[in-house]
């Protein structure tokens, strides 16, 4: 939770904005309060989609179906006005942390069979809730499902969808909506149309996570592709879970055809028992209900005062920064999994101790350094590429030159090109040599680079993420996928570095504004055609190696090219790690001299999230 920044506005239809909750691929979701005093959670679409018809089409169908889910075990619809300027939704706000959040978190860890029981009943009801109103909730997983006293509840049904018509491919979709390929169902893997079994066994999996703090068909360690034919064909791994009534249910849910799991009311009425026998409020373990009291406690006597809002007639607002659309309402105050101590509350007084790293988990680190080693290794591989692109252009003359020859003379162009090859000197072999060994070094040292920025931006803020930090290193080397899959990443390190932090009372310049994403967006346009270039350019063969002429030269040209927009993607590259780690810099120097000024930050607004 972070508080506005000054772009954003102050109030959105009847609702007073008071922080940030998180950003994601549809838009921003802030805190907010309305004119009777409700706590609400109020998610701005961004403008972009905002433009696109089929979006609003959808988004609007969404929301209206998603005001028909109601019961005690979702997050409900309160308001929302889907024809104005940038469309906009209120819900309910849950403050509680996520499933996730728990079971991670060292202190707490896996659930016992009671709890889980109760925790399947509750969910239970939030999809059979989900599905009266005729919705699939698609998304099931430990992160859309908050923690409170009274049970659990479910958050982000339905609306994600409307996120579908507006992907550019079923990764996108994947990657958008999905979120955590470890949750999916084998309909979904197999891109069948999914129905209400698949949030059964979706179900399964999650109450599996819940009682051994793992994925059932294990994580993307091993590859996406590898993990997604698990899901589709092997059996899950239930071994840590003892035997009795939640195993028997979680291997219930988990059947590949989806004609075989039992229904949601059949499920509802096995767990019921269960919950019979569980006194009121007493669900969760004594330590993890005393600390929900005490945050429950926090966010009250949170001093949440801001300016008078300005409202902004007629449904329009700023644009709220880009981003990317993660699990909604954080819980405030929040404490990330592996991190231990208080957790800082808004506002002044006796300085608070900031919550500290678990022994061995991810630590906040200036990314400056090795920012500075790439740019020199990007730096001395423009100049390579630029005398590479020399004799590059030197070859298309030449061979153009072959083809006025043959013209003109009336000769064979094999002849004369065979006579080119036999006598063309390239690029000396100790510059291509010197490349071979600069780019080595430069993408071992890109990825060093990328996985420190992406650790400090989970930090910054855990829920602007839509890929797992393996994934975001592996989708690098998927085929295909590496056109755009990275992409998003780099868009979700962005949002969460460039959302500053809470500003220092006796801060005396302003904050610096954040860079535009231009470079961002046009370095990842270069670096993509380079790479689609080797897709259709034949790449494994060379101009020497042509048939005719007519060949050698389309190779030789297309060759000059993709040299060229690689060129322009190390030019732009270093434009890019440069603001992004200015963007970390400045993040990290705030955080330790509020740690330093014993300040209170607003909680999961700088390293206290992960």
């Amino acid at each position: 939770m972070e508080y506005l920044n000054p772009g954003d506005p102050r109030a959105i239809g009847a609702y007073r904005l008071l922080r940030r909750l998180g950003a994601g691929g549809m838009g921003q979701v802030y805190l907010a309060r309305s004119a009777g005093g409700r706590t609400v959670a109020v998610k701005l679409v961004h403008r972009e989609l905002a433009g696109q018809a089929e979006f609003r089409r959808r988004f609007q169908q969404e929301v209206e179906a998603a005001r028909c889910v109601g019961g005690q075990w979702t997050a409900p619809v309160l308001d929302a006005d889907t024809n104005a300027a940038t469309p906009w939704v209120a819900t309910g706000y849950i403050a509680g942390p996520s499933l996730q959040d728990v079971v991670s978190d060292d202190t707490f860890g896996p659930l016992s069979e009671r709890s889980a029981l109760v925790l399947a009943n509750g969910l239970l009801g939030a999809l059979a809730d989900i599905h009266r109103a005729g919705l699939v909730h698609r998304d099931l997983k430990p992160s859309n499902v908050l923690i409170t006293l009274d049970g659990p509840r479910v958050i982000d049904f339905g609306i994600a969808r409307a996120l579908e018509p507006v992907a550019e491919a079923p990764a996108t979709r994947t990657g958008a909506v999905i979120g955590s390929p470890g949750f999916m169902s084998p309909e979904q893997v197999r891109g069948e149309r999914v129905g209400t079994a698949s949030d059964v066994f979706c179900l399964g999996s999650v109450l599996a996570y819940a009682m051994t703090g793992r994925v059932p068909f294990g994580g993307v360690e091993s590859g996406i592709h590898a993990l997604l034919f698990r899901i589709a064909h092997e059996d899950p791994d239930l071994s840590a879970i003892p035997e009795g009534p939640i195993l028997r249910l979680i291997t219930a849910c988990l059947a590949k055809n989806a004609e075989d799991r039992p229904t949601v009311a059949q499920l509802r009425e096995l767990t019921e028992p269960y919950v019979q026998e569980q006194d009121a409020g007493a669900w969760l373990p004594a330590g993890l209900t005393a600390h929900l009291g005490r945050d429950a406690a926090r966010l009250l006597d949170a001093d949440m005062t801001e300016q008078p809002p300005t409202v902004v007639p007629g449904g329009h607002v700023p644009a709220a920064p880009t981003g990317q659309f993660g699990p909604a309402f954080p819980f405030q105050p929040h404490r990330a999994p592996g991190m231990h101590g208080p957790v800082p509350t808004p506002g002044f007084g006796p300085a608070t101790p900031l919550p500290r790293p678990a022994a061995g988990g991810p630590v906040l680190k200036t990314p400056k350094g090795l920012s500075n080693a790439l740019v020199i290794l990007l730096g001395a591989g423009m100049l390579v590429s630029v005398i590479d692109l020399n004799y590059e252009a030197k070859l298309v003359g030449e061979l153009n030159d072959v083809q006025s020859s043959a013209d003109l003379t009336g000769s064979n162009p094999s002849d004369l090109l065979h006579a080119l090859q036999l006598t063309w000197k390239g690029t000396p072999e100790a510059i291509l040599g010197i490349w071979s060994v600069i780019m080595l070094a430069t993408v071992v040292l890109w990825l060093i680079w990328f996985r420190r920025v992406r650790i400090n931006a989970e930090l910054f803020d855990a829920q602007a993420h839509r890929l797992g930090r393996g994934w975001a290193l592996a989708a690098w080397f998927v085929p295909v996928a590496h056109l755009w899959v990275p992409k998003q990443v780099i868009n979700d390190v962005w949002t969460a570095s460039a959302s500053p932090p809470a500003p220092a009372p006796y801060a005396t310049r302003p904050e610096r504004p954040t860079p535009s994403r231009a470079a961002l967006h046009a370095w990842w346009l270069s670096f993509a055609g380079s790479i689609g270039l080797l897709y259709v350019s034949k790449a494994w063969q060379t101009w020497d190696e042509a048939k005719d002429l007519d060949e050698a030269r389309l190779l030789a040209l297309l060759s000059f090219f993709e040299g060229a927009l690689t060129l322009a993607s190390a030019v732009l590259a270093v434009v890019v790690v440069q603001q992004v780690t200015s963007m970390q810099q400045r993040r990290v120097t705030a955080t330790q001299q509020r740690s330093a000024g014993g300040l209170m930050g607003s909680a999961g607004g700088h390293a206290t999230h992960r």
